[in-house]
């Protein structure tokens, strides 16, 4: 099977490369030192220009941001901070105009302590009909109910006045909703429909994997002495059956748009699940339409390892009807020019004190930005991704602002490095970030000048003008978008090559040594020059095949 600009556009999630905005990163309109709505707007011809399908802006509800906007205080409008729901309205506009879709964050598991109906559990008290809306219970012998873990950090219930305890699985701000109520499920219901009739186009579904919670409440083993943290099958708030019924409810939501001119709404999962046959489960043809695939994201930079992914990933998606997503980078995880960059066994971990090449990390992420481009199905494109920046691990303490840093007693500096405030032009912090002088709500490196947008455009061999033309390359192709492909098995240890019908192929050299090309090979792109047929390693070139 292959797909081409032949196909419906009712089609478009299947293939689509979509761009994640974090707001308050982005763009700052109106020069306060955070991001808005009026400066995605701003930035729309920049994002028309790249050649990405769509947009995806994490949370900009009304929020205390205590978790950067995961944390929502009222579903329906847009933090006062970011702008208004007219401005939302003009972007969502202006976006359709320029042939982008906007996708926009929902985060059903929890909500933030100032929501009203929370609020109103803690002021009518035990047994009331408001604390059934989320999880309050009784503890035993001054305990918590469970001994579940809170993903940032602690355990996951907090204990109020009146001696009861509410439970949330990641910051204490976060009390999780209780979806086995009625009015949770209604409320949600119509969340949806009051977006989907402003005109976005489908929904990011946070933490897809957690809403449902085994009523009984069962402990989680331990592991090292500690209540396990591990998505073991059968953990009690992780996975459990219950959360396919909520998506199946939405799935028939968004289906009655399927007829309308905008053509359909669709969702994205997020469920960091392995193996894969797991998180094949959310996008049956009946559930969500596609799901995050962070096996790539997680995966160390070897040739082996990396096939075995992609062969288990597409293997499990194919099976059900569902087109992959890749994704290498977002705003939860270390970027991966950083992550590139160091000892695989602690790409993921260690800011600021494991040795990165950035140099080395930024030959490999444009290598793995070619491989990710080329692989069947969707991509995602994390804000700056496209510039080549890497994490900022020496934020001065004062200004992290991720709750796991509180949570963890100041020993896990959290996500913040990956949040810093992209740079767009000049040579100096703010970089154009804002519309003034002012500093933005995290610091920016001094050195960041020539990581620029405005540096990087007119330099023809720019990270920034690389992925421009692979998406060039990548909307033009027959090939490319869905599909399939088959792996090209004569080539070297280290090397991965894969074809894909008609007249296309990619090379990737993951080995200690250069390797000839294909005698004849027509290149397409490379991420760095190919000299006299041979392929550098940690580089990856398309091919005319």
């Amino acid at each position: 099977m292959t797909e081409g600009s032949t196909r419906p556009a009712d089609d478009w999630w299947r293939r689509a490369v979509v761009y994640q905005v974090y707001p308050r990163s982005f763009a700052d309109a109106d020069g306060d030192g955070t991001g808005d709505v009026n400066g995605i707007r701003a930035k729309l011809p920049y994002l028309a220009d790249l050649g990405v399908d769509a947009i995806w802006i994490s949370p900009w509800y009304p929020s205390p941001l205590l978790d950067g906007g995961y944390d929502v205080s009222d579903y329906r409008d847009i933090n006062p901070d970011f702008g208004t729901l007219a401005d939302a309205d003009a972007l969502i506009a202006e976006a359709h105009a320029l042939g982008l879709r906007i996708l926009i964050d929902l985060v059903p598991n929890h909500c933030s302590w100032e929501h009203p109906w929370f609020k109103a559990a803690l002021a009518a008290g035990k047994g009331s009909p408001e604390r059934e809306r989320f999880w309050f219970r009784d503890g035993t012998n001054g305990q918590p109910p469970t001994n579940w873990p809170a993903a940032f950090g602690g355990g996951a219930w907090q204990q109020i006045e009146d001696g009861q305890w509410y439970l949330h699985m990641f910051d204490i701000s976060q009390p999780d909703w209780n979806w086995d109520h009625p009015e949770v499920i209604e409320e949600f219901d119509a969340i949806l429909r009051f977006w989907f009739d402003r005109g976005i186009d489908g929904f990011r579904i946070d933490v897809a994997d957690s809403m449902a919670k085994d009523a009984s409440l069962p402990d989680v083993p331990l592991h090292e002495g500690q209540p396990t943290r591990e998505k073991y099958v059968g953990n009690p708030f992780y996975d459990q059956p219950g959360v396919h019924t909520i998506h199946q409810r939405w799935r028939a939501i968004a289906d009655e748009y399927a007829d309308t001119p905008q053509g359909p709404r669709v969702f994205v999962a997020e469920a960091w699940l392995s193996p894969a046959e797991r998180l094949a489960q959310y996008v049956r043809s009946n559930e969500l339409h596609s799901a995050f695939n962070f096996d790539v994201l997680r995966c160390a930079w070897d040739a082996k390892e990396l096939r075995q992914v992609i062969d288990y990933t597409t293997d499990s998606l194919w099976a059900v009807g569902a087109p992959a997503t890749w994704v290498l980078s977002n705003h939860d995880t270390i970027r991966h020019r950083t992550r590139y960059g160091r000892d695989q066994r602690d790409a993921l971990e260690g800011a600021g004190v494991v040795p990165t090449d950035l140099e080395l990390g930024l030959r490999r992420a444009r290598a793995a930005a070619l491989l990710e481009l080329a692989l069947p199905g969707g991509a995602y494109i994390y804000q700056g991704d496209e510039l080549g920046l890497p994490e900022v691990e020496d934020l001065p303490e004062e200004v992290l602002d991720d709750p796991t840093w509180e949570r963890s007693g100041h020993t896990v500096r959290g996500r913040d490095g990956c949040r810093v405030p992209i740079p767009w032009s000049g040579s100096e912090p703010p970089y154009g970030f804002g519309s003034g002088e002012g500093q933005p709500w995290l610091p920016q490196p001094a050195g960041w000048g020539p990581l620029t947008a405005e540096a990087q455009a007119g330099d023809p061999g720019s990270h920034l003008n690389l992925y421009k033309a692979a998406l060039r390359i990548r909307r033009e192709h027959e090939a490319l978008g869905e599909g399939r492909m088959r792996w090209d098995e004569d080539v070297p240890a280290g090397v991965l090559s894969f074809t894909r019908d008609p007249g296309f192929r990619c090379v990737v050299n993951l080995g200690d040594e250069a390797v000839d090309l294909p005698a004849g090979a027509e290149v397409l792109l490379a991420s760095d020059p190919v000299p006299d047929g041979l392929l550098p390693t940690d580089t990856a070139v398309w091919l005319r095949a």
